[in-house]
C-alpha cells in the first residue's frame, strides 16, 4: 500500500502527512484529558470519602474530559488501525474483492462521520447561541463540553479521507 502513496501527488502526500500529524496531536490532547479526568476522580474520592466534603463539579468534569478524550482520540485510533474489527470476511477474500470491500466500508464510515460532524457543529452552535448550560449545581456552559464531539468527528472524517487516499481503505 505504501507504493500507492509514493506514486501519489505531492498534495495528496501533504494532506496525508497533515492529517497524521493532527491525529497525533489530538491523541496527546486526548491523553491529557483522560489523565485530568482520572486525577479529578481521585480528588473527588479524597474529598468525599476521606474528608467528608461534598463535591459539586467533579463528576461532570470527569464525564466531559473522558468523553472528550475518547472523541478526540478517534482519528488516531483510525490512523493506527487500533479499532476493533471483525475481519473474517475480508480475510477470506483476496485482491480486488478485498480492496472493494474495504473501500465500501471506509466510504460508509466516512459518510457516517461526516453526518455526525455536521450535526455536532449545529449542536455546538445552538448551545453557544442559546447560552445553554448543563443545568447542574456546577452549571457550566454546554458548548465547551460539546466541542470535542464536533472537532473529533470532523477530524475523524478527514482522517477517513486520508486513509482512503493512502490506499488502506
Amino acid at each position: 500500500m505504501a507504493s500507492s502513496i509514493a506514486h501519489s501527488s505531492p498534495a495528496v502526500r501533504g494532506y496525508i502527512r497533515l492529517m497524521d500529524t493532527l491525529s497525533r496531536l489530538l491523541a496527546y490532547l486526548a491523553c491529557a484529558l483522560f489523565i485530568a479526568g482520572v486525577l479529578v476522580i481521585c480528588q473527588m474520592v479524597f474529598l468525599r470519602y476521606l474528608l467528608g466534603m461534598s463535591t459539586s463539579w467533579q463528576t461532570e468534569f470527569t464525564v466531559f474530559s473522558v468523553t472528550g478524550a475518547m472523541l478526540l482520540g478517534s482519528p488516531y485510533v483510525l490512523m493506527t488501525g487500533g479499532h476493533v474489527a471483525i475481519t473474517i470476511l475480508p480475510d477470506a477474500l483476496s485482491g480486488a474483492a478485498r480492496r472493494a470491500m474495504r473501500l465500501i466500508a471506509s466510504l460508509v464510515g466516512l459518510a457516517f462521520c461526516a453526518a455526525l460532524a455536521y450535526g455536532a457543529w449545529i449542536y455546538v452552535w445552538e448551545a453557544w447561541e442559546g447560552s445553554w448550560t448543563t443545568g447542574t449545581v456546577w452549571n457550566p456552559p454546554l458548548w465547551p463540553a460539546l466541542m470535542p464531539m464536533a472537532i473529533g468527528a470532523t477530524l475523524l472524517t478527514l482522517q477517513y479521507v486520508a486513509e482512503i487516499l493512502r490506499g488502506e481503505a
